[in-house]
């Protein structure tokens, strides 16, 4: 009995010593990806940011822009128009940073136009018979 009792005892020790082991082995695992997903989030919290920046320095360039044209004077030639048309390069370019791009943006793939060219073929046809049918009209009078 003792030694059943011994073997138990050993198996349940290595179970839990290899339970520990595992638990430690996805406790880094799920650091690791908390940290992925903190980076992750703290990069489209700036990219947020940025935009709103520079939608800020629009709706500023368009009210300096209308004040400027209001005036009748050319807003290439205003400084305050300038100078905020300058922030808003800045500030797409540190976004296109934040996003790893060069400068091009990742266009969204599109979906086929098939009712859009149906559509126009078939206008296309009406449009020639009813130049047909005038034509016809106008040979027969």
């Amino acid at each position: 009995m003792a030694g059943l009792f011994d073997k138990i005892k050993k198996d349940v020790k290595k179970g839990i010593e290899e339970g520990i082991a595992v638990v430690k082995e996805g406790a880094s695992v799920v650091s690791g990806k908390i940290g992925e997903l903190t980076a992750e989030g703290k990069r489209q919290y700036k990219m947020f940011d940025l935009k709103m920046k520079i939608q800020n320095q629009m709706t500023a360039l368009g009210g300096r822009a209308y004040d400027v044209l209001d005036s009748k004077k050319s807003p290439a030639a205003d400084g305050t128009v300038k100078a905020v048309f300058a922030k808003i390069k800045k500030l797409e370019g540190q976004l296109r940073k934040i996003e790893g791009g060069n400068g091009a943006k990742a266009a969204a793939p599109r979906k086929p136009a098939m009712k859009a060219k149906a559509t126009t073929k078939k206008i296309a046809r009406a449009s020639a018979k009813k130049r047909a049918l005038k034509t016809a009209q106008k040979i027969s009078k």
